[in-house]
């Protein structure tokens, strides 16, 4: 597996990071154990954790692989906070707050059985509590030791580049990477959020690469899920709802990224994935896969190589709508001062 730099923390992350959302609910601890064995054989070292998957349980099952396994050298840990471990938390038991996040931390680390984390991040924005205030909670947790680098994840193009300026002005830790939602049915972080995350030597850790199971090619039009699978159990299952996902463009893409992947002899996952690694800013690619055999096929897109002629088939079926204003109407007036420009050096 192919690694790189996380931002400027100095830490080297694989290119595709396990999930671990599902451990101890759909991916009970054995199969969860065989599935960090199998991640760890292929060279991943990027584990992705938060407090409230499972209620916490998630977080201890990781811990036991660690001990069992002697791995903690090998793997870079990364958390979040900031949601309520259980739906009957108090107000002080979540959000930002610098209580609230060292607390967090504190049951993190004994959960994992680790005396540090090396990427902690705060799972949201929290409209109660400026970062003016989480930040250097945040910041003392890295000189303490107790954590190598700190992230975001779920934030706005507006809210990222405040979070970097408050962070410059205070003179304390800058964030190194972003975990938001991206894939081929969902690039609108393209318009704010990737550009602003290339403008700080941000890291990209793509959530939901697979769009919740769509880009597999499992769902058919006209044919609401049914059975032993996300969709099937719950239709109406946060951003990948069937109603919200099953439409004409839905539909456009999948059979692209269909025939890309019948080109290369691979599965939708592995083309979708690796279209994923090749976009500006991704150094990690975060794969939520609830079995073995889910693993070995997502990893599998190692293996693929795109051609332009791929990329540029899956880059036009999938371009998010833009709207004309300010996006559309500016960056014309942008490529049209760009052009005129290139064509007076050229006329010399």
């Amino acid at each position: 597996m192919r690694h790189d730099s996380l931002g400027d923390s100095g830490l080297v992350v694989s290119e595709y990071a396990l999930g671990a959302m599902t451990f101890g609910a759909e991916t009970p601890q054995p199969e969860a154990h065989r599935l960090l064995d199998v991640f760890a054989e292929a060279g991943g070292t990027l584990l992705d954790l938060a407090d409230v998957y499972t209620g916490g349980e998630s977080e201890r099952i990781v811990g036991r692989w660690l001990a069992d396994r002697s791995q903690r050298g090998a793997m870079v840990l990364a958390t979040k906070a900031r949601f309520p471990l259980t739906p009957d938390r108090g107000p002080n038991d979540q959000g930002l707050s610098p209580a609230y996040l060292h607390r967090a931390l504190d049951a993190s680390l004994t959960r994992l059985g680790v005396d540090h984390v090396e990427l902690y991040q705060v799972h949201g924005w929290d409209p109660l509590v400026d970062p003016e205030i989480w930040l250097p909670a945040l910041d003392g947790m890295v000189r303490a030791g107790k954590v190598g680098a700190i992230g975001l994840s779920n934030v706005r193009g507006y809210q990222l580049e405040r979070i970097v300026q408050v962070s410059r002005q205070l003179g304390g830790t800058v964030p190194v990477s972003i975990q938001p939602q991206y894939n081929l049915l969902a690039r609108d972080i393209e318009l704010e959020v990737v550009p602003a995350a290339l403008d700080h030597r941000i890291a990209l850790l793509p959530w939901g690469p697979l769009g919740g199971g769509w880009l597999t090619g499992k769902y058919r039009a006209e044919q609401p899920p049914t059975g032993a699978t996300r969709l099937g159990e719950d239709p109406d299952r946060g951003v990948e709802a069937y109603a919200k996902r099953a439409t004409p463009r839905t539909w456009a893409i999948l059979d692209v990224l269909r025939d890309v992947a019948a080109r290369h002899e691979a599965s939708m996952s592995q083309v979708a994935l690796t279209w994923l690694t090749l976009q500006p800013g991704v150094v990690s690619t975060i794969i939520g896969a609830r079995t073995v055999s889910q693993l070995q096929d997502n990893l599998g897109a190692r293996d693929i190589r795109l051609t332009q002629v791929d990329l540029r088939a899956l880059d036009v079926a999938s371009a998010p709508p833009v709207p004309d204003y300010p996006y559309r109407l500016l960056d014309d007036m942008d490529a049209e001062r760009v052009a005129a420009t290139h064509g007076r050096r050229s006329r010399r």
